[in-house]
C-alpha cells in the first residue's frame, strides 16, 4: 500500500495537518526548533493523524472541505503518539528508533523527556484551541494518557513477575497502541459532528485496528528481519511476553511453560536465552497462533465499516486494515 498516495490524495485536508504540526511546534529556542525538526523529519508512516482524516471524510463523505478542527486533531494525534515515543525511549533505553539514533541517545535521557513533555502540552493545547466548549475530545485523549501510563505500568509490573497471560497482553496493547488510535479515529467523526452510531463504529474500527497492528509488531521482533530496520528479539530481552510467546504456551504444555518462563525471568543475566525462547516460539507455532489472532483482528477492522456509505475514505480504511497485517516493518 502506497502511504504517500494516500497522502496526496487527502490534498489540503493533509497539508493543513503538517501546517497545525508546524506551528503548534514552532518555539523561539533554536534548540529546541533543531530537535524537533530532526524528529519531524522521521516521523515515519503518521498513520494516527491519517486515520483522523479518513474517517472524517468517511463520516461525510459529501463534505466539500473538512472543518478546520478535524486538522487540528489529526496533528494532536500525531504530536501526543511522538511524545510518548521520546517518553519511551527512555524507559526502554532506545539508542535507535526507526534506523536512526534517538534524541535520548544523542543528547540525554533528561532531553528526551522534557522535549517528550512539550510535545505532550502542544498536542493538549491543539485540542484546547478549537474544543473550549466542548469537552468531548479532551475527555478522550486524556483517557488515552490516562492508558498509555496505565499500560506501561501494567507491563513493567508483569515484567517483573513473568507471569503476563493473554488478557494481561491485549490489555497492555489496548493501553499502548489502541487507546490512542482509537483517539485518532473518534475525534475525526466528532470533528464532522458524526451521529452517535459512527462514533461507534470509529471506535471499533480503531481498537481493532490498533490491536492488529501492535500484534503485527510483536510478530516482527520474532520473525521480522534486520534489514528492515527492526531489530529481533528485543521484546523478549526486555522480559515483555507477547502473542507469539503466548502461543508457543499454549501449544507447548504446562512443563515447557514454566520452564521458558523461568529463562524469561533470568534473561537479563543471560541474552543467550534469547535464541533459546525465539526457537522455542517458532518450533511450538507460537508465530501461527499470532497470525490467527493478528487476521481476527483484521477482520473485525473491516467488518466495523459496514455501517459507513461507501467512498472512497471507506476503501482505504479498509486497505490500512489489510496493510497492516502484510506490512513488513
Amino acid at each position: 500500500m502506497d502511504i504517500k498516495a494516500i497522502r496526496e490524495y487527502l490534498g489540503n485536508d493533509w497539508k493543513a495537518v503538517q501546517e497545525h504540526i508546524g506551528s503548534a511546534l514552532r518555539s523561539d529556542i533554536e534548540l529546541l526548533n533543531a530537535t524537533n525538526d530532526s524528529i519531524l523529519s522521521h516521523s515515519g508512516k503518521q498513520l494516527r493523524p491519517l486515520l483522523t482524516i479518513l474517517f472524517a471524510r468517511a463520516c461525510r463523505p459529501g463534505l466539500k472541505a473538512l472543518p478546520a478542527c478535524s486538522a487540528s486533531y489529526a496533528a494532536a494525534a500525531e504530536i501526543l503518539h511522538n511524545a510518548t515515543l521520546l517518553h519511551d525511549d527512555v524507559a526502554d533505553d532506545s539508542h535507535q528508533r526507526r534506523g536512526v539514533p534517538t534524541i535520548m541517545s544523542l543528547m540525554g535521557p533528561s532531553v528526551s523527556v522534557l522535549v517528550g513533555d512539550y510535545w505532550l502540552v502542544k498536542a493538549m493545547e491543539l485540542i484546547l484551541d478549537v474544543s473550549e466548549d466542548d469537552s468531548m475530545v479532551m475527555r478522550l485523549f486524556s483517557r488515552t494518557l490516562s492508558d498509555l501510563a496505565e499500560g506501561e505500568m501494567l507491563q513493567l509490573q508483569k515484567a517483573q513477575k513473568g507471569d503476563t497471560d493473554e488478557a494481561d497482553y491485549l490489555r497492555i496493547i489496548y493501553n499502548k497502541t489502541g487507546s490512542l488510535f482509537v483517539s485518532a479515529c473518534v475525534s475525526g467523526a466528532i470533528s464532522v459532528n458524526a451521529d452517535e452510531e459512527y462514533r461507534r463504529v470509529a471506535r471499533e474500527y480503531a481498537t481493532a485496528l490498533g490491536m492488529a497492528f501492535q500484534i503485527k509488531d510483536d510478530i516482527l521482533d520474532y520473525a521480522g528481519t534486520e534489514s528492515v530496520g527492526k531489530p529481533l528479539g528485543v521484546d523478549i530481552l526486555e522480559q515483555k511476553i507477547t502473542m507469539p510467546l503466548l502461543g508457543a504456551f499454549a501449544n507447548a504444555g504446562a512443563d515447557e511453560e514454566a520452564r521458558v518462563r523461568s529463562l524469561v525471568q533470568t534473561i537479563t543475566e543471560h541474552k543467550e536465552y534469547r535464541d533459546e525462547i525465539v526457537s522455542f516460539v517458532k518450533e511450538n507455532g507460537g508465530l501461527d497462533y499470532a497470525v490467527g489472532r493478528l487476521d481476527d483482528y483484521v477482520s473485525r477492522a473491516v467488518r466495523s465499516l459496514d455501517v459507513l456509505p461507501d467512498s472512497k475514505e471507506k476503501e482505504l480504511l479498509v486497505q490500512l486494515a489489510y496493510y497492516t497485517a502484510r506490512r513488513v516493518m
